[in-house]
């Protein structure tokens, strides 16, 4: 027995409201607002399913899922191996980083490896995406090419040819006509997710979705959509530069440390050998206002270069510009530096670039950004053998990152020799530690350093 209610639905963000209303009280959209029936159940206590009965966990089978490995080494890095059969993934990023590329560079080593594999294109024609598969040359008979929009139509043409793995692009496109709301709504966009983890589960079927982000970076839809998939990867990058990263932002079958690193080419995307050394094959050494960093990205250790330019000026608000680091761990580090170091900053305009088009938002940096800033003010430059790692905090000390020897073991492989870092750093073979307690020491640090390589000179 079931009784029935009304419910009123926003089509923008899905909040739900007893009654209709005019605004939606979340996102402050207007007329967005849908009439949606809700069936609360009242059921009487069902049997247990014997195959469904609970048993001890400590008698569940552990034996991990088989993986299909996608053909491209950086994807299954991130996905620790490859696609679990049965599985939901779901790629997001920025227009133009090249999901659809990826997405089909791994269905046509897929299907090289002897998979049956289905593409359904919602925002591209046929002739569109076999333009690009004859470029990338993943062009197979194996893979499979269906131009649809509708949900009912996705899963019968699964039913009727049964792959191995299927990819949609994008679920943005995908309709249901029974459900209500236009494609990409709310509403669309959460029963579409719902229906294919369904069928991916009932299936066995390995399941890559493309979703859009909104401009500030989020999976645009529902959240219920990143709920209900097993992984949520996100693929970033510059749109100026030709580096592409991977990374895991949920993943149900193994870690979420792991970043894939490729390069866009004219033949698609290549994994990156040494990224580290990517970053710092342009650098200009001897110029003031440049320190290189070693940085975590996931469990990944990079070497960056940090480039600073302070420039006085004569307006009363001076600029405060940060690329590709968090502009306010920017404004923080310059108030500790004027505070703390006495560094005279206040009134000039301040540029701070990460170059190379990576982003670096953990705070392992904090202290190549001082060192990059003061070098600037100064125009005097560090020393070009030297990296500097560690947090600065309020009180202008100088705090310990996490896997230290591991980021230092990258430098020295790149041919560093001296590491500014924080006093508690461990000794690493092959690197003079310069260890500091706060900024100030820092400073003089980098200085002497500095003065003993002219000296040598």
């Amino acid at each position: 027995m079931a009784r029935t209610r009304v419910r009123y639905r926003c089509i923008a963000c899905g909040y739900e409201t007893s009654q209709w209303v005019g605004r939606c009280g979340d996102c402050g959209e207007w007329g967005t607002f849908g009439e949606e029936p809700a069936t609360t159940a009242v059921l009487a206590a069902p049997g247990v399913d014997a195959a469904n009965r609970p048993v001890p966990i400590n008698e569940v089978d552990p034996g991990g899922a088989p993986r299909r490995s996608t053909g491209m080494p950086e994807v299954d890095r991130v996905l620790g191996g490859g696609l679990v059969a049965g599985s939901v993934t779901l790629l997001g990023g920025e227009p133009g980083m090249g999901k659809s590329t990826l997405l089909l560079q791994a269905l046509g080593a897929m299907a090289a490896a002897g998979a049956r594999c289905l593409l359904v294109s919602g925002e591209e024609s046929p002739a569109q995406v076999r333009s690009r598969a004859d470029r990338l040359g993943t062009s197979h008979p194996s893979v499979l090419l269906a131009h649809e929009t509708s949900l009912p139509a996705v899963c019968a043409h699964v039913a009727d040819l049964a792959p191995d793995v299927l990819a949609v692009d994008s679920i943005q496109t995908i309709v249901d006509p029974d459900a209500p709301g236009a494609a990409g709504s709310v509403a669309q966009v959460r029963d579409a997710a719902q229906r294919l983890v369904q069928l991916a589960k009932s299936t066995g079927i390995a399941t890559l979705v493309v979703g859009h982000v909104t401009k500030d970076g989020a999976l645009a839809g529902p959240r219920v959509l990143e709920h209900v998939v097993d992984t949520v990867l996100s693929f970033e990058g510059d749109r100026h530069h030709a580096l592409r990263m991977l990374r895991a932002l949920k993943h149900r079958f193994g870690s979420t440390d792991d970043l894939g690193l490729m390069e866009m080419r004219a033949d698609g995307l290549q994994p990156v050998a040494d990224a580290s050394a990517l970053f710092l094959a342009d650098r200009r050494t001897g110029s003031s206002g440049s320190v290189v960093a070693p940085v975590l990205e996931g469990a990944r250790p990079l070497c960056v270069e940090v480039q600073a330019l302070v420039v006085e000026t004569p307006a009363p608000m001076p600029r405060r510009v940060a690329q590709a680091i968090d502009g306010n761990r920017l404004a923080m580090l310059l108030a500790v530096l004027q505070r703390r170091a006495h560094v005279p900053i206040g009134t000039s305009d301040v540029y701070v670039s990460v170059a190379g088009g990576v982003r670096v938002v953990e705070p392992g940096a904090d202290l190549a950004v001082v060192l990059a800033l003061t070098s600037a003010r100064r125009d005097s430059p560090v020393a070009a053998d030297t990296v500097a790692l560690g947090e600065v905090g309020l009180g202008g000390e100088i705090r310990q990152v996490p896997n230290t020897p591991r980021r230092l073991a990258e430098a020295r492989r790149l041919g560093f020799r001296r590491a500014i870092v924080p006093p508690s750093t461990p000794d690493v073979e092959g690197m003079d530690l310069l260890r500091v307690d706060d900024v100030r020491t820092a400073l003089v640090a980098a200085r002497q350093d500095d003065d003993a390589d002219a000296a040598n000179g």
